[in-house]
């Protein structure tokens, strides 16, 4: 049953009965229900009145632009075959009849709207987009962006579109989505993923709109594949291809980690087809809607941010600049806040509060805040008027905002992992020969070179805009935080996702609080290799490197931090407590530095004689534009320049390193005197490329493992990553296979007489005298961590 939300159970006069009348069909409901999601209820409060002016500002520029009495509606968007420019005139189409519709508009009071929204759309249905039209360029545009678009404008035309009109323009969406199972322009791709969940919600959608319960059906279907016997099930938690993993990993097109997009987009759909349903005989089983609800705290809810996704979840779409991390965020706060209007209790309070929480914590880009709606061209679909009037409904109520708690989450099947403390919060993207180092299609995404290669994303409070403030159209993408990578011309971008040669990528859980991430690393064209390591702390980040070696004669450098400073950044850097004051744009080369802080970002510390490599210094201001990074047709950024401040810290190692190495402790929001102290705290007992390990405080040791070794009287039999330590019980072990290609994983400690007192199944104990060994298994656990702990 449905929870009994005050406030939320009004339905709109659209799917209320006239007197006298019968009850709503359920096709009048859900399609009620969807333009509901594109006008809202005509609720009136100062932020959604917000929200209407910036959609008036933009739906308005569209408006005034058009010509209705050409075949070529828009000077700008030429007619012709073709994905390149149709999927703008629909995307404009929509923005100006959702305003028309929107009660309260700029474009509502006007009697000749109707008639020209559908002069527009019967042009672009004869010119552009019809039942006859040959599918050239992007396949999406045709079978799920346009399809989205007309929906839309469709159901904001309502009545004002007559039958036979809106018959005719729906044809090219009944022949581009005949079956939500299937792809049209290749009947035998059979569709997962974000691209399932969107065609069932057009098949759905337009089910209704044609009267056609076949299509209703079908659509809902599809979401657990009824059609392949459950192969493609949404709801599945698989291990290969594309969906939600059993870690919780969600990825798109096999081997891009996508939580921040493809799987927003997924769970929006979601959303809505629940939404539009509820209340009819479509309705989505309970069961399958539990099954959604649950990877809100199992998939998303570890890669937001103070209301921003984080960005190695985010793939190409990092480079949208109207689709930032703050867009992505808002997107999957939208998509809990509509999945809590239909879920029963308790699952609704704990979605609503959720959401308040993440509403309250976003104060950089406000969710509540809309405005600039230009930026977005298609993508993710902005936070408007009915987002708005759904979250301050849910707002009203008093929501009981879940208490904060820091956390360290694993996501092997996609190399990723999230760090969480009470005051900032880390991530890291990797790659492998099962995930790729970037991807850049359709035009986006032009300096994702370095993306898998280790950089070190790092999360602060009061930096929330630090990667949606034009980050990545400004930044050196040469020297991202973290890498290690060669100062020569980038290598060629390849269309189709580059896997690396290695499988070692990913870590081990020791508990809330720590965590032991390793990466084999070797460059796009293979000249440069490296054993890198990460070793996460409740205050820090310690970051070693081995093995550096290249034979390439470019110069070496290892990132420590490349941070943007704002616009005209001036945040005191410290080196051993004096202050650079180099002048803008110059190089400083510090030897045998110690520690350095930049003010209001992190403590850096050198460890184990790196201070005795060379670190370069450099404050700059760069400048660049959305447009230089995403050119793609329906996405592309604007020529406008944007100019941020960056202070760099790089770690030389020359030209032609053989067997080079680095050892320092980054500690996110630290003061200038915890830097200092800090560089007695952490002992690194091994640093090669067999080995990496740091004693951490409180007598943990964490480890990765690249062939068999041993350190601290422990040893293994093969690639490892470990974390060891004091727990509540006991000593505690926990050890993952980063290369998830071994069957038996063998650890040795050098303690006689030691029993287990508790144990994952997968660990045997093969002896305890006179040493104790256990066999792990850990084939088929895909990287996952098993522990055990003895007494």
């Amino acid at each position: 049953m449905t929870a009994a939300v005050p406030g939320w159970g009004g339905e709109s006069s659209l799917a209320r009965p006239r007197a006298g009348t019968a009850e709503p069909t359920d096709h009048e409901k859900i399609v009620a229900a969807y333009r509901r999601l594109q006008i809202g209820g005509a609720q009136n409060s100062p932020k959604r009145n917000r929200a209407l002016t910036a959609l008036d500002k933009i739906a308005t520029r569209y408006h005034d632009g058009m010509n209705v009495a050409a075949d070529q509606l828009w000077e700008d968007l030429p007619v012709g075959p073709g994905s390149t420019y149709f999927p703008s005139m629909y995307y404009r189409l929509r923005t100006i009849a959702v305003d028309w519709a929107t009660p309260g508009s700029a474009l509502s009071a006007r009697p000749d709207m109707p008639q020209r929204i559908v002069t527009a759309v019967n042009t672009l249905y004869r010119v552009q987009y019809n039942e006859h039209t040959e599918e050239i360029g992007n396949w999406y545009s045709y079978e799920i962006g346009v399809p989205y678009w007309l929906l839309q404008i469709v159901v904001a035309l309502g009545d004002s579109l007559p039958a036979g009109d809106r018959e005719r323009v729906l044809r090219p969406v009944r022949r581009f989505v005949a079956d939500p199972n299937r792809r049209t322009a290749k009947p035998d791709t059979v569709e997962t993923g974000a691209n399932r969940a969107d065609k069932s919600l057009i098949a759905v959608v337009s089910g209704a709109l044609m009267g056609d319960a076949g299509r209703v059906a079908a659509g809902v279907a599809a979401v657990t594949d009824t059609a392949g016997h459950g192969a493609a099930d949404l709801t599945r938690r698989t291990t290969k291809g594309d969906g939600y993993r059993t870690d919780g990993s969600f990825l798109q097109h096999d081997v891009v980690p996508y939580p921040g997009h493809y799987g927003l987009v997924l769970l929006s759909a979601i959303a809505a087809l629940a939404y539009v349903t509820d209340g009819t005989g479509a309705r989505l089983a309970p069961q399958v809607q539990q099954e959604f609800h649950k990877t809100v705290t199992e998939v998303y809810e570890p890669f937001l941010f103070a209301g921003s996704m984080m960005e190695p979840v985010r793939g190409r779409m990092l480079s949208r600049q109207g689709e930032t991390g703050h867009d992505a965020g808002h997107q999957f706060i939208a998509a809990v806040v509509l999945l809590a209007r239909t879920a029963p209790e308790p699952m609704c309070s704990r979605l609503a509060g959720a959401a308040a929480k993440w509403i309250a914590e976003g104060t950089w880009a406000p969710y509540l805040d809309v405005s600039d709606l230009a930026r977005f061209a298609g993508g993710l679909q902005p936070v408007g008027v009915p987002e708005v009037e759904f979250a301050e409904t849910l707002l009203a109520e008093r929501q009981r905002v879940p208490a904060d708690r820091g956390t360290h989450w694993t996501f092997p099947q996609m190399d990723r992992m999230v760090h969480a403390t009470d005051r900032w919060s880390a991530s890291l993207g990797l790659s492998s020969s099962r995930i790729c180092r970037y991807e850049s299609i359709n035009g986006m995404n032009l300096r994702g070179w370095y993306l898998g290669d280790g950089v070190l994303y790092t999360f602060l409070p009061g930096q929330q805009g630090h990667y949606s403030d034009a980050y990545w159209p400004t930044v050196n993408a040469t020297l991202l935080p973290g890498t290690t990578e060669k100062d020569s011309s980038p290598p060629a971008l390849s269309t189709d996702p580059p896997l690396t040669a290695k499988a070692f990528a990913g870590g081990a859980r020791f508990d809330d609080a720590h965590g032991a991430y390793g990466l084999d690393f070797v460059s796009q064209d293979g000249t440069l290799s490296a054993k890198k390591s990460w070793f996460f702390t409740p205050d820090a980040v310690i970051c070693l490197g081995a093995g550096i070696t290249d034979a390439s004669g470019a110069r070496v450098r290892t990132t420590i931090e490349n941070r943007s400073l704002g616009e005209r950044g001036s945040a005191a850097l410290l080196f051993d407590g004096q202050r650079d004051r180099t002048p803008l744009g110059q190089t400083r080369v510090l030897r045998h530095a110690r520690w350095l802080h930049l003010a209001g970002v992190a403590g850096y510390v050198l460890l184990d004689g790196s201070d005795d490599t060379p670190v370069a210094v450099l404050r700059e201001d760069r400048t660049g534009a959305w447009l230089d990074i995403d050119t793609g047709a329906n996405t592309h950024g604007t020529k406008d320049p944007y100019t941020r401040r960056y202070q760099q810290i790089v770690l030389d190692h020359g030209t032609r390193p053989a067997g080079a190495r680095y050892a320092y402790a980054v500690l996110p929001a630290a003061a200038p005197d915890a830097t200092r102290q800090a560089r007695q705290r952490w002992k690194v007992l091994a640093n090669t490329d067999r080995v990496q390990a740091v004693r951490l405080d409180g007598r943990i040791v964490a480890a990765s493992f690249f062939a068999p070794e041993g350190v601290d009287r422990v040893a293994v039999s093969g690639p490892a990553a470990m974390v060891w330590g004091r727990s509540q019980h006991g000593w505690t072990f926990a050890v993952a296979d980063p290369t998830q290609s071994q069957d038996t994983v063998r650890v040795t400690v050098e303690s006689a007489g030691q029993r287990i007192v508790r144990a994952d199944p997968s660990v045997i104990v093969v002896a305890t005298r006179p040493k104790l060994v256990v066999d792990i298994k850990v084939a088929g656990s895909f990287g996952a961590t098993h522990s055990f702990t003895t007494g």
